[in-house]
C-alpha cells in the first residue's frame, strides 16, 4: 500500500498477469474515477506526459494504471531543470489537453464558473477562518470575495485546469515530468495551476526562482499560441496571476484547516504556518484592492 496524502483513495503496487508492476486505485467515487480514467486516456491518446489506464473493473470503483515509480518532484525542488520542464509540460497539457475535450466527464462541476469560486472562497472561510476562532466582520470579508470572483471571471477560460497542480502530484521518470492526480480537473483560466504550483507552501521558491519558471512557462505559451493560432497576452495574463495566487492560497488554508483541524493529519497542521506567510506576503502589493484582508492575515499571523 502506498502512503496516502489528502484524498480517500487507496493506492496499491501490484503486479499483473502479464509480470509488469502497476498501481491499482481503489476509488471511493464512481464519478471521479471515470473523470480520471477519461482524462488519462484523452492525453494519452495526444501523447502528453500522463499514466496509462490499463484495466478498469466492472463496477468502475477499481483500476490500474502505470507505475511511474516512487520519484516525486517535490524531492527535487533544487533541479530547475525538472521545474522548467513540469512547467512547460503544463502549458501543452492546458491548451492541447483541451482539444476535443468532453467537458461535461469533469467531477465535481465541469468549469470554474462562479459557483466553483465561492466554493473555494467558502472553503477558507468556514474551513479554516471559522476554526481559528478570530473574530471577523462577514460583510467586509464577502464583498472583497465579490472583487476576487469578478478578476477571475474576467480571464479567458478555454483551457484544461489541472485544479491540484502541485509538485507532489508530479512524477520523475527517465528525467522528464509526468503528470498524476487530475481527476479535479475542468475547464478554466491558465493562472491557476501556475500559482498552485509556484505558490504550494512547502515548496517555498524564491521570488527569483518564480520568476524564472513564470518565463519559461510564458514561453512554451507563446510558442503555442503561434502554433494553435490562438491569442495570448503575456501582459493581461501576468496583470491577473497575483488575484490567482490569492484564490489558491484561500483555497489551500481552506485543504489545510479540514485535513489538519478536523481530521488531525499531521502533514497539513505543519504547512498552515507556512501558508499563513505565503498569504500575507501575497497580500502585502495587493492591500490597497483587498485592505479587509490584508488586516485579516495579519491578524492570522499571530496565530504562527
Amino acid at each position: 500500500m502506498l502512503k496516502q496524502q489528502g484524498s480517500n483513495r487507496i493506492y496499491t503496487r501490484e503486479t499483473d498477469e502479464t509480470g509488469r508492476s502497476v498501481i491499482r486505485v481503489q476509488g471511493t467515487n464512481k464519478d471521479e474515477n471515470r473523470a480520471f480514467i477519461y482524462m488519462a486516456r484523452h492525453f494519452r491518446s495526444l501523447g502528453l506526459p500522463v499514466p496509462e489506464v490499463y484495466w478498469v473493473s466492472e463496477d468502475e470503483m477499481s483500476y490500474t494504471q502505470e507505475d511511474l515509480g516512487d520519484t516525486i518532484l517535490f524531492d527535487h525542488l533544487d533541479n530547475t531543470l525538472l521545474l522548467e520542464r513540469a512547467m512547460r509540460a503544463l502549458a501543452h497539457v492546458q491548451i492541447e489537453g483541451a482539444k476535443d475535450f468532453n467537458w461535461t466527464i469533469c467531477f465535481p462541476v465541469p468549469a470554474m464558473d462562479e459557483r466553483a469560486i465561492r466554493w473555494d472562497l467558502n472553503y477558507f472561510k468556514y474551513c479554516f477562518l471559522k476554526g481559528t476562532k478570530i473574530e471577523f466582520s462577514e460583510p467586509k470579508l464577502e464583498d472583497e470575495f465579490d472583487k476576487i470572483v469578478q478578476v477571475i471571471l474576467a480571464q479567458p477560460a478555454d483551457t484544461f485546469l489541472y485544479r491540484d497542480f502541485q509538485s507532489r502530484n508530479v512524477m520523475i521518470k527517465d528525467e522528464q515530468p509526468y503528470f498524476i492526480d487530475f481527476q479535479g480537473g475542468r475547464r478554466g483560466p491558465t493562472q491557476y495551476d501556475v500559482a498552485s504550483f509556484l505558490w504550494q507552501a512547502k515548496a517555498n521558491f524564491t521570488p527569483e526562482l518564480r520568476e524564472q519558471l513564470i518565463a519559461a512557462y510564458l514561453d512554451e505559451m507563446e510558442k503555442l499560441s503561434n502554433t494553435y493560432h490562438f491569442p495570448f497576452s503575456i501582459f493581461h495574463w501576468k496583470k491577473a496571476l497575483p488575484h490567482f495566487v490569492l484564490l489558491r492560497t484561500l483555497q489551500v488554508l481552506g485543504a489545510y484547516g479540514y485535513r489538519g483541524y478536523f481530521e488531525r493529519k499531521p502533514h497539513f497542521l505543519e504547512s498552515i504556518p507556512l501558508a499563513l506567510r505565503n498569504l500575507n506576503d501575497i497580500l502585502v502589493p495587493l492591500q490597497n484592492e483587498y485592505p479587509y484582508l490584508y488586516a485579516l492575515s495579519n491578524d492570522l499571523l499571530l496565530l504562527v
